[in-house]
């Protein structure tokens, strides 16, 4: 029997909280953000994602979130390739839940945010899904298609990657640049913060 996912797409408003910028050469007097400030943001960032506000865990990075679309469904092999999906086959997952964030900031400069979610029936499916996905070149859980945020088709590359693994749920957390400059650092900082956000 099939299973029809509906998708929940939610603009998101600035509000002015997105202030800081994105890169280096970004507005503001002070000149660049050194590296340290990504550090120090980055933790604020983690203990709001840990909370599930996912806007404020945005915010601290210097981003704000202009729209997001969430899926839940269960079908986890139709949705994979590579050896990710040759594991499904084999162990099916229980529930398949993926959010995608479109940030940017007031310059212009823009990221792609996924964050897939992949629950099993118990913690040792869990952890060997966990050493097939986190190897580089075995597939992937495919993102949201970024048309479901008002931007072209993303190319994920996994070169800004993060997993996390809480009892027998994997969150696999993936950005890529979609407009300006944005920062290899900063991508890598999302993608760090938005692993410990909560399953919806």
């Amino acid at each position: 029997m099939a299973f029809v996912a509906a998708v929940l797409v939610v603009l998101a408003g600035a509000g002015g909280a997105g202030g800081a910028a994105l890169n280096s050469g970004a507005s503001g007097g002070g000149g660049a953000a050194p590296v340290e400030s990504i550090s120090v943001r980055k933790w604020d960032a983690k203990r709001a994602a840990r909370g599930g506000d996912t806007d404020g865990a945005m915010r601290h990075l210097g981003v704000a979130i202009a729209k997001q679309a969430l899926k839940q469904e269960t079908d986890c092999l139709g949705n994979s390739f590579g050896q990710v999906r040759d594991f499904f086959a084999r162990t099916p997952c229980t529930s398949l839940d993926r959010l995608l964030l479109a940030v940017g900031d007031h310059a212009g400069n823009a990221a792609v945010v996924s964050v897939v979610w992949v629950t099993f029936p118990g913690r040792n499916q869990a952890r060997q899904f966990d050493r097939v996905i986190d190897e580089q070149g075995s597939g992937d859980v495919k993102p949201l298609s970024g048309g479901l945020v008002g931007l072209p088709e993303i190319g994920f590359t996994a070169r800004h990657y993060w997993s996390e693994t809480n009892d027998t749920t994997i969150t696999i957390a993936e950005a890529e640049p979609a407009a300006g400059q944005v920062e290899p650092d900063l991508l890598d900082a999302m993608t760090e913060v938005a692993a410990q956000l909560p399953r919806p």
